[in-house]
C-alpha cells in the first residue's frame, strides 16, 4: 500500500484535523466541568440539558436535539435517564404525536445546586481562555455549529 504524501502543517495534514482536535478539546472542557459538578451528582451533559429545559419551561424533544446539536438517538437515551433519576418528565400533548418533557421539583433543585459549581468552572474556563478570546471562539464555534449542516 502506497502512502499518500501531505505537506506537514497543511489543511490536508491528518495531525491538523479540525474533528479531531475539536473532540480532544471538548473531551478536555467536558471533564472539567464534570468535575466541577461531581458534588452536584450531575454531569455536564446532564446540566446542560436540564438548563436548556429549565430556561425553556417546557420542550419537544426536536427542539432539545436542535437547541442542545445532540442526535436523535442520544438525547433520548439521556432524558430516559434523566426521567429515572426523577428530575424531568414527559408532558402528554393531546395528539400524542408530540414528547414534551418539564423539569419536575427534583430537577428544579438538582439545576439550582449545581448552577454555582458551574457559574464558578465557567468563570475559570473563560479566564483561562480570555474573555475576548471566548468571546470571539464562542461566536465562531456557534457559526461553525450553523454551518455544519450546509457544508456536508
Amino acid at each position: 500500500m502506497k502512502k499518500t504524501m501531505f505537506v506537514a502543517g497543511s489543511v490536508e495534514d491528518p495531525r491538523t484535523c479540525v474533528c479531531a482536535t475539536l473532540r480532544k478539546a471538548s473531551r478536555a472542557v467536558t471533564q472539567a466541568f464534570d468535575n466541577a459538578l461531581r458534588p452536584s451528582g450531575l454531569r455536564a451533559t446532564q446540566f446542560n440539558i436540564l438548563g436548556v429545559i429549565w430556561g425553556s419551561g417546557e420542550a419537544t424533544v426536536t427542539q432539545l436535539t436542535k437547541r442542545l446539536a445532540m442526535d436523535q438517538t442520544t438525547l433520548p437515551r439521556s432524558l430516559g435517564l434523566l426521567e429515572r433519576e426523577n428530575l424531568i418528565q414527559t408532558v402528554p400533548k393531546p395528539d400524542g404525536r408530540l414528547r414534551t418533557v418539564k423539569l419536575i421539583p427534583n430537577g428544579e433543585q438538582a439545576i439550582k445546586s449545581a448552577f454555582p459549581l458551574w457559574a464558578e468552572a465557567q468563570k475559570r474556563m473563560v479566564l483561562a481562555i480570555g474573555t475576548e478570546a471566548w468571546a470571539l471562539l464562542g461566536a465562531d464555534l456557534d457559526r461553525l455549529v450553523r454551518q455544519t449542516g450546509e457544508v456536508f
